[in-house]
């Protein structure tokens, strides 16, 4: 019982009540039934059309980069004969457990405009002039989507590390007494006895991008530049509490975000379905 009623308490009805504040209109606490008029509202508004194409930017590069970075390393790390393998496992799962400002502060001084990572490429003369990253929209997408894939790589490696070490070795042994290469080995054996967790860690991945809010917010002060890198939940934050709340449509915004882990999440596990069920 107390288990249900804190369930009831901080999920139950906050979404009751959510769908129900989608149909108000108005500011602040000054709201009245609007009907569909947030839906309409959607369809008319440039900065929430904007804010659903760069949410849908960054899931559709940073969640297959950051996907298939985890499998070769994983693939890589479970090779007990690799030197350094603890330690390798370690450097490349420690962003996710480092601190979140700690890293974002990182991300946005290596990228400065006098920052380390400009420093290093006018070095190697790969460029002449600085690059503006954190304000130029086409660079401020690429160091949000390096600062996601850098933290989160190392997250879905353990999933598939752990499910590797749990394939029968008889299996690689009798490919490899068969001839068969490496990379076969690895096209036809792991990765289709990988493939419930691969499901899983898209999945995760693709729930995790909708939802992206903390680097926007704090490598690109909130979306600069131009709302170049603004989320669909930094615009929810925006609309509620950094402007004029108006927390009705902000509710509306929210459940778009919803409906998209929906039909996305459908779609992966329809594309997943064995074919000979």
């Amino acid at each position: 019982m107390p288990a249900l009623i804190l369930l009831g308490l901080f999920m139950i009805y906050p979404i009751l009540w959510s769908l129900w504040m989608s149909f108000q209109v108005g500011r602040g606490m000054n709201f009245s039934f609007g009907g569909f008029n947030n839906i309409l509202r959607l369809t008319q508004d440039p900065v929430f059309i904007r804010a659903l194409t760069n949410t849908l930017t960054f899931l559709a590069i940073q969640v297959p980069i950051m996907l298939i970075l985890a499998l070769l390393f994983a693939n890589a790390l479970n090779d007990s004969n690799l030197w350094g393998r603890s330690w390798f496992r370690t450097a490349i799962f420690l962003p996710c457990v480092t601190s979140l400002v700690a890293y974002s502060v990182v991300f946005k001084s290596m990228f400065a405009q006098d920052g380390i990572m400009n420093q290093m490429l006018m070095a190697l003369h790969i460029i002449g002039d600085p690059i503006p990253w954190l304000a130029d929209p086409f660079w401020a997408k690429v160091v949000i989507i390096s600062a996601i894939t850098w933290r989160w790589t190392g997250y879905n490696m353990i999933f598939y590390l752990a499910a590797m070490q749990n394939i029968d070795r008889s299996i690689y042994e009798a490919a490899r007494i068969d001839g068969v290469p490496a990379w076969a080995r690895f096209w036809y054996i792991t990765v289709p006895m990988l493939k419930p967790v691969i499901l899983f860690t898209t999945v995760i991945s693709t729930i995790g991008t909708l939802q992206l809010f903390d680097e926007p917010n704090l490598i690109t002060n909130g979306g600069a530049p131009s709302d170049s890198t603004l989320t669909l939940s930094l615009y929810i934050y925006n609309l509620s509490f950094r402007f004029m709340p108006s927390f009705g449509y902000a509710a509306t915004v929210s459940y778009v975000i919803v409906v998209l882990v929906g039909i996305l999440t459908f779609i992966q596990f329809l594309a997943a379905r064995d074919r000979r069920a």
